[in-house]
């Protein structure tokens, strides 16, 4: 094999791909970054538009524990060195500016010495079918060729509903922000997700009127727990349709879109009245409809096959293409797996992916087993393993119940494994041990459908312990797996302050490890 072919290349530096270079560099594969623009996560640059990050920068915390700072710090990236660098010494502002993420970037490529080609935009994508090995094209006709291929692109192209007129409006991607424009003006903002109504907050108090519109009613984060639903930080303009200040939501499918002389004209069928469509007329039109995964770069033989209408690779649960052997997914176009329910698709989320994804590698083509503790096989060591990982892990804090821990318990041994997927787990020989506990944290069931300011719903007490899964807030559960059967659950009882150490957790654990082992 000819030697400048790479044992891994990774197209995007984004904070995705930086985090994979910071894994292969630590591991010592010859790889490389292609980046199109001309610093890491150049996406920052442009996006949000409105240039605040709605990502949490909680630098005060009262702990001393890096780990778990990281469970309220939604923007730094894994550093495992002596001296991490974290965003938080960037910025003590709750929703910092954009701008600060790009310089933070920067500086962690430059410290760990991530090998980045800047200015190289992939244009195409091959595969030899003999030899397997992919070729990367860019723009000025360079090529690069290896082994396996990682795309940390993200998604960058806008995602643009079919329906008739739309391709006349703006696009929330590159519309003009200057909010003084929109003065007086009949405004139609397209979407329910942050990016609508981040759009509507920069310019309500200059529109006249304002309408945000989908087919779907809005969903709170606070409610469902998933951060891309509607934040609290951007829903003043929600806020002031409930007060009657002549903005609105409208729920409904848009059936047309025309222009002419008199703005434009936009058919609405309302979902709340009987799908009665009605005429609305408005000075300007934006669509913030979200975004998508752009594969045209592929050759026909080796595209990724797409779901949810199109705008992600799908992928099996070790982030592989589920047809093209050897390309995986990193970053935010990893959310295909946990699709709006857990933060696969936010840096808090898929940091702890991607280290994740570092493993599956290393395991798969490097004979590297997955990092593993081993135990005495005893019930006191076994709940001690466990309520010292609940009660630090940032990993399973942040990716509930998408990556779990396993612990394996068989021939007088146990194994303790972090950070695994849930989904890889079922599709391993792990699931098949005689006995195997996967640790997760997750919320109880149906626990969107509770409203946590209702103070009509009963709460789980915390000084009980709940086995029956009653509890809707964050909290642990231990599955036991018996050669892969489900044969037994454990909810750890829920705590105000995610600390579960006191005897209700230890002894309804401590029992329930003694029956399952027994």
């Amino acid at each position: 094999m000819v030697d400048d072919v790479l044992d891994y290349l990774v197209v995007g530096a984004g904070p995705a791909g930086l985090q994979l270079g910071r894994q292969l560099e630590q591991a010592g594969h010859r790889y490389l970054l292609l980046e199109a623009g001309p610093t890491p996560a150049t996406f920052f640059t442009r996006f949000p538009r409105h240039r605040t990050l709605i990502s949490v920068n909680k630098k005060h915390t009262g702990w001393t524990d890096p780990e778990l700072n990281l469970r309220v710090d939604w923007n730094s990236l894994l550093d495992d060195g002596p001296d991490p660098l974290l965003f938080t010494d960037y910025s003590a502002e709750l929703f910092p500016p954009a701008e600060t993420f790009v310089r933070y970037t920067a500086d962690y490529a430059a410290k760990h010495k991530i090998a980045i080609r800047y200015g190289t935009r992939v244009t195409r994508i091959s595969r030899d079918k003999e030899s397997a090995l992919f070729t990367i094209t860019d723009g000025d006709g360079v090529a690069f060729t290896t082994k396996r291929l990682i795309m940390a692109t993200g998604v960058t192209k806008p995602y643009i509903p079919d329906v008739p007129g739309m391709e006349l409006v703006d696009q929330y991607a590159d519309f003009d922000t200057d909010p003084a424009q929109f003065t007086n003006k009949r405004v139609l903002i397209l979407g329910k997700a942050n990016s609508a109504f981040e759009t509507a907050d920069s310019i309500n108090a200059y529109a006249a009127v304002l309408h945000v519109a989908g087919p779907r009613p809005v969903k709170l984060a606070w409610r469902t727990h998933f951060v891309g639903h509607l934040r609290a930080f951007n829903a003043g303009v929600l806020d002031m349709y409930q007060l009657k200040l002549q903005h609105a939501i409208l729920d409904g499918d848009v059936r047309e879109i025309r222009k002419d002389e008199d703005g434009y004209h936009v058919k609405f069928a309302f979902a709340r009245a009987d799908e009665v469509v009605k005429e609305i007329r408005y000075d300007r039109v934006i669509a913030a409809t979200g975004f998508r995964f752009d594969a045209s770069m592929f050759d026909e033989d080796c595209r990724p096959e797409l779901t949810i209408n199109d705008r992600f690779p799908a992928q099996t649960s070790s982030w592989e293409s589920v047809n093209v052997p050897g390309l995986y997914f990193a970053g935010t176009i990893t959310q295909a797996r946990d699709f709006k329910k857990a933060t696969s698709g936010f840096i808090h989320g898929f940091r702890y992916g991607v280290r994740a994804l570092s493993k599956v590698l290393e395991e798969r083509y490097h004979d590297n087993e997955w990092p593993q503790t081993v135990l005495k096989a005893e019930t006191g060591e076994l709940v001690d393993a466990v309520l010292k990982r609940i009660n630090r892990t940032s990993g399973l804090f942040q990716q509930f119940g998408f990556l779990a821990d396993i612990l394996i318990v068989e021939g007088g041994q146990a194994r303790y494994l972090e950070e695994m997927p849930v989904a890889r787990f079922a599709d391993s020989p792990l699931n098949g041990a005689e006995n195997a506990f996967l640790i997760t944290l997750d919320y109880g069931p149906d626990h969107d459908k509770v409203d946590p300011f209702d103070f009509t719903v009963k709460r789980a007490s915390q000084d009980v312990a709940n086995d029956n899964g009653e509890g809707h807030y964050l909290h642990p559960i231990v599955r036991h797996y018996r050669r892969g059967e489900l044969v037994a659950t454990h909810h750890v009882t829920e705590n105000l302050e995610n600390e579960w150490d006191r005897p209700v957790h230890v002894d309804a654990l401590t029992k329930f490890f003694t029956d399952q082992l027994a």
